[in-house]
């Protein structure tokens, strides 16, 4: 068969399509490595709108029962959605007005249209016990986890706005707030730099390398070096906050759909429409300013009303 739409990724934005999908009765594939997205490593997550704190597990479990609720069973004999867990799209090909997407175990499917909603993934902190006490004190979300840390002192690792506008929001509630950075000029915009940097609390140094994380079953320490003198510096501190940037999942895109230069879908943020016809996409994989899961549902749902839009008028 032809399908409507298919519906690639299983995180906040490919969810939320699943279920606005379903509701509008289109025949829609929905295909997913895994559900939930970044969060599901989350401990605790309080910015999740309508529910005051759940974990990331616990997320990850609703957007899936959401999903399921609205597939065919025994109570919801008309549902237009399928879904196939555990399965990642390897390719994408356009014949004419229809698209072929195909998986790593070698299924084929046919559609009208496509959305894109395959996230991305953090880029990690290379040093020692980093892997080790990541979720333990060092963390790669300021929205998630950082009012956990009031009242305590933390670092913030990266200089780019993303860097900046966690400082900021950890000014906040924290002690005080350590960027360290890479390089000697931040790549941050000149104003908000500027703005941060006058708070009291925050103090930035550059030219660095992070050696070390210190911590038995917490972070309490972070080594680093300047790169110019070679002095090594330990820093008693109860969280480490990484900022170094985002790798999109849209490698299995990359011949289909036009990137931009780290990678991430480019789309019209009125529609998120891609430069393809019939091919749309949401979420983290998309070079949109922003992105949270809240962010992702939203833009997710636009792309499903324009979606619809294509199909019936068109």
């Amino acid at each position: 068969m032809t399908y409507d739409l298919i519906i690639i990724g299983g995180g906040p934005a490919g969810t939320a399509a699943a279920v606005y999908a379903a509701r509008k009765r289109l025949q829609t594939l929905f295909i997913t490595t895994e559900w939930g997205g970044q969060s599901v490593v989350s401990e605790q997550i309080y910015n999740w709108i309508g529910t005051t704190s759940l974990s990331g597990n616990e997320l990850a479990e609703n957007f899936k029962k959401h999903v399921l609720a609205n597939t065919e069973n025994a109570e919801n004999k008309n549902s237009t959605l399928k879904v196939k867990e555990g399965e990642k799209v390897s390719a994408i090909e356009k014949n004419d007005t229809i698209f072929k997407v195909k998986t790593e175990s070698g299924e084929e499917f046919l559609t009208k249209t496509i959305l894109i909603t395959s996230g991305s993934g953090r880029r990690k902190l290379v040093a020692k016990n980093a892997d080790r006490l990541e979720h333990k004190g060092l963390t790669y979300c300021a929205s998630c986890d950082g009012p956990l840390f009031e009242g305590m002192d933390v670092v913030v690792i990266g200089g780019g706005n993303a860097g900046f506008e966690t400082a900021a929001q950890l000014l906040a509630y924290c002690k005080s707030v350590t960027l360290l950075h890479r390089s000697e000029s931040f790549r941050a915009d000149e104003i908000t730099v500027e703005k941060i940097l006058k708070n009291p609390k925050m103090k930035a140094v550059r030219n660095v390398e992070i050696l070390e994380v210190k911590g038995d079953k917490f972070v309490e320490g972070i080594v680093y070096k300047d790169k110019i003198s070679g002095a090594e510096t330990e820093l008693s501190i109860s969280g480490i906050f990484v900022e170094i940037g985002q790798i999109p999942n849209t490698l299995f895109v990359k011949n289909t759909v036009p990137l931009d230069e780290i990678g991430r879908i480019k789309i019209n943020a009125w529609t998120q429409k891609t430069e393809i016809p019939g091919i749309w996409a949401a979420g983290d994989c998309t070079n949109v300013l922003y992105h949270q899961n809240n962010i992702a549902a939203g833009d997710a749902v636009r792309a499903l009303e324009d979606i619809y839009l294509y199909l019936h008028t068109k």
